[in-house]
């Protein structure tokens, strides 16, 4: 199983990180078919074949994701797409 791993630092204020959180969900879900759910600061996404969370921390993001073995053979891609969104939104 294929594993990604994403430290991400941001300065927005909580509502405005939160929000931009979402955005990223909804992109997900728009590209990926994944269901989120809030628990707390944390999304949490999954779909067959992918499991993750992003966790909102007052200073940065964790961003982390198992991928099955097909999402597992695009792992590049897929976390390359997930820096790219998260500098987009975040920096």
């Amino acid at each position: 199983m294929a594993r990604i791993d994403i430290h991400h630092p941001h300065t927005l204020a909580p509502d405005r990180a939160r929000q931009s959180v979402q955005e990223v969900a909804d992109k997900l879900t728009e590209r990926f078919g994944v269901d989120c759910r809030w628990d707390g600061d944390t999304l949490h996404f999954t779909r067959s074949g992918i499991e993750g969370c992003i966790a909102l921390l007052p200073d940065q993001l964790h961003v982390t994701a198992d991928l099955g073995f097909l999402f597992g053979a695009m792992k590049g891609p897929i976390e390359a797409e997930l820096r790219r969104v998260l500098s987009e939104r975040f920096s």
